[in-house]
């Protein structure tokens, strides 16, 4: 089960408990994303920089930022708004 926290227009799913039990959570990722309404932010934290994932949401039309919060904790923040800053 995907764990996502809405606050208005921004989707905060955190899967790092998962992806350190070597689950593989991107596929709901992926999912949840896809059936989304536009105008959602997503904030996808994850425990590395997670690149095949970003380039599966870039790939959906998205746009990608990574940032990293600590050693162990970087977030994407990706948008299915056309033409959004972030």
């Amino acid at each position: 089960m995907l764990d996502v926290k809405m606050e208005g227009e921004l989707a905060i799913i955190d899967v790092r408990k998962q992806a350190l039990k070597k689950e593989h959570p991107g596929d709901k990722v992926l999912e949840f994303i896809d059936q989304a309404p536009v105008g959602i932010v997503f904030e996808i934290h994850v425990p590395h920089k997670a690149q095949p994932l970003v380039e599966k949401i870039e790939g959906m039309g998205l746009k990608v930022s990574t940032n990293k919060l600590e050693e162990d904790h970087y977030y994407l923040t990706a948008t299915n708004k056309l033409n959004c800053n972030f």
